[in-house]
């Protein structure tokens, strides 16, 4: 059986129901990948999330949430006088708009007690990380994951990347693109989306994305660009595959990490390039007609 490793934070999710009511959910990019992914593998993939939680009771119902999809989290570190970061989603439409609370968020810790993060790294056929794993971590521990990331690689593990660039969670705006830039260079698999690239890096169209991140050193990146064409790039061969139009959506929260979640699983099934992201690009249709980052297995069986 192959195996997914995602290491990243998970929070609580607030979006509004009603004038006056919201509903509370768990979400976070890396876990709703996850979450996707093991919708898409057909039981032939083990999925486990590493991060770090707090000894709270929501810190609790996160882990039982997590493990009722099926995602291994038994060994999560827990962290006294730290909770669970917190967001709201604001909608205009379909579009969203988030608020952040994570200041004391216990996933900055997750590499304090490397035990079991490293156990997880060296089961993993491929290890899942994005640019919001990387950015709310302290420097020193940022690189101590990089670094252990580098020697995985080194003994055979496939690493895939996210950029998901977020520049209100960086400091120095400068030191978010070294880091992304270097991090994506250490990958297999990069998986950024357009909208971010262009903001962050000035790149005039997919294509140029995907050739920058090729040029790093990823031999394999997808670009993803909402209702435009998905391009793909491997061992230089460039590939643009047209997205089938989805009416009514209501939240596009979670359509890039549901994407990468279905194509990562779907590579791992064995499907070819064009099915796994015809697949990717389905469970993100889906996603964005439902309300939240994460719909459960039967609501996605049913669209």
């Amino acid at each position: 059986m192959t195996s997914i490793l995602g290491i990243g934070e998970c929070m609580i999710e607030l979006s509004s129901a009603s004038d006056d009511l919201w509903r509370q959910r768990f979400s976070g990019d890396v876990f709703n990948a996850l979450w996707y992914a093991r919708a898409y593998s057909r039981g032939e993939t083990d999925i486990a999330f590493h991060t770090a939680v707090g000894t709270d009771q929501m810190s609790d119902q996160m882990l039982t949430f997590i493990q009722s999809g099926g995602i291994r989290c038994d060994d999560t570190p827990r962290i006294a006088n730290r909770r669970p970061g917190l967001y709201t989603i604001h909608l205009n439409g379909a579009e969203r708009s988030f608020t952040y609370w994570r200041d004391t968020s216990a996933a900055q810790m997750m590499v304090r007690r490397p035990g079991p993060l490293w156990a997880n790294v060296a089961g993993a056929d491929v290890v899942y990380f994005s640019g919001i794993s990387l950015a709310i971590l302290p420097p020193e521990d940022l690189e101590i994951l990089l670094d252990g990331l580098v020697q995985h690689k080194k003994q055979g593990g496939i690493l895939a990347f996210d950029p998901n660039i977020r520049p209100h969670l960086w400091s120095d705006r400068d030191r978010m693109l070294r880091v992304i830039s270097r991090a994506a260079s250490l990958c297999d698999l990069v998986l950024p989306s357009f909208d971010d690239e262009t903001s962050a890096f000035g790149d005039a169209t997919p294509e140029d994305s995907a050739k920058r991140y090729a040029d790093l050193g990823a031999n394999h990146v997808v670009v993803k660009n909402g209702p435009s064409d998905t391009i793909h790039l491997e061992s230089g061969c460039m590939t643009a595959f047209p997205v089938t139009p989805v009416d009514k959506i209501i939240d596009t929260t979670a359509a890039g990490d549901s994407f990468n979640g279905a194509y990562i699983a779907s590579l791992l099934r064995g499907l070819p390039t064009d099915k796994a992201i015809q697949s990717a690009q389905q469970c993100a249709g889906k996603v964005i007609r439902q309300k939240g980052a994460i719909i459960s297995f039967a609501e996605l069986d049913a669209l």
